[in-house]
């Protein structure tokens, strides 16, 4: 009896997991339709008549090179399911992200989605960070033609260019609205600011150096 227990257990466990993410398909497909009309929002996207699908909602056109002469001299072209409608329930995703010779691709976290890198071309340094429960520790790697890194879900990572051609790397993505925050971005760039008192007792600088960085263009490379 007790084993028993154990398993069943075990099984709730495992399911609430589960649902902590994507939700799993209980169908071939969901290709999404943006209809509001008859339904509400709650996660995710409506679905269309599956028997309404056509080849063009499980397809992107080119995943060409993106325009890296930005102050970052980087690119991020993602193909979510705002890209591709038929992603819907399917829990995957992935970007391109072209570099510049030094080109950064800065701190930022994705809040529904784990990251597993291939570089296709060129040298990258990348690292994530672990969670304060970790003591924050950082875990870098640089990364050479063929060699992939996974970047945990929702921790902050990076990927820097430190070749001096272009560099080329795709980016897989467990979940098919991974999301993005780019750190300095959020902190420094949003609407309406953060105090500016908060932020100077967080980082324990003076808030003239705080009201410096809100003035800054924080360019947005996705």
């Amino acid at each position: 009896m007790k084993v028993v227990y154990f398993f069943v257990v075990l099984l709730a466990l495992a399911s609430s997991i589960a649902f902590a993410y994507d939700p799993s398909p209980l169908q071939d497909f969901c290709v999404a339709i943006n209809d509001t009309k008859t339904g509400v929002f709650v996660n995710g996207k409506f679905c269309k008549d599956p028997k309404l699908a056509k080849a063009e909602d499980f397809f992107f056109p080119g995943l060409g090179p993106g325009n890296t002469s930005n102050p970052l001299g980087s690119k991020v072209t993602a193909v979510t399911v705002n890209e591709i409608l038929g992603l819907n329930t399917l829990g995957i995703s992935l970007a391109r992200i072209d570099f510049a010779p030094k080109g950064l691709n800065p701190p930022h976290t994705h809040p529904r989605g784990t990251e597993i890198l291939v570089v296709l071309e060129g040298t990258l340094y990348v690292g994530f960070v672990a969670s304060n429960q970790n003591d924050n520790r950082l875990f870098t790697k640089v990364l050479n033609k063929g060699d992939v890194f996974v970047f945990p879900i929702g921790l902050i990572h990076f990927q820097q260019n430190i070749g001096y051609g272009n560099a080329l790397a795709i980016a897989g993505l467990s979940s098919q609205n991974p999301g993005v925050i780019t750190i300095a971005n959020a902190v420094f760039g949003s609407k309406p600011p953060i105090s500016d008192e908060v932020l100077a007792k967080a980082f324990q600088v003076g808030k003239n150096v705080i009201d410096y960085l809100q003035k800054q263009f924080w360019y947005n490379n996705s």
